[in-house]
């Protein structure tokens, strides 16, 4: 097993994706650390957030936007995303086995693990168009 290389950069990097709430953007994290008075490159940065996801300290989320997310969270979740302000949240229900089952009949593929998208309106935003 090859021994994971965590240079302070890469630390400061994973602290603020642990320590974050909201599935940050790339540009959320320069942001954040910056506030921390840390100037990273841009370069930096970006590898840093690959080298963390190949090594499965973290989980970068494709969720149909431009920018990816990073998800301090490595287990097998879902997420949902607001339509209206973008926020993510975390949903731990576990995906149905009869459902697995019916995708790999009509695919033919051997599922090993499965992330589901579900969109929305988050309880603010509902909130706030009243």
């Amino acid at each position: 097993m090859e021994k994971i290389n965590l240079t302070s950069q890469r630390k400061a990097i994973l602290d603020i994706v642990q320590h974050s709430e909201d599935h940050p953007t790339a540009a959320d994290i320069i942001e954040r650390l910056r506030d921390k008075g840390q100037h990273l490159a841009y370069g930096t940065v970006y590898n840093s957030l690959r080298y963390l996801s190949d090594t499965g300290l973290i989980r970068e989320l494709k969720l149909g936007e431009a920018s990816s997310r990073y998800d301090a969270r490595t287990d097998d979740h879902h997420h949902i995303i607001c339509k209206r302000c973008g926020r993510v949240d975390e949903v731990l229900t576990e995906t149905p086995i009869q459902w697995v089952k019916q995708v790999e009949q009509e695919t033919s593929y051997l599922i090993e693990d499965s992330q589901v998208v579900f969109e929305g309106v988050c309880a603010a935003c509902q909130a706030a168009s009243k």
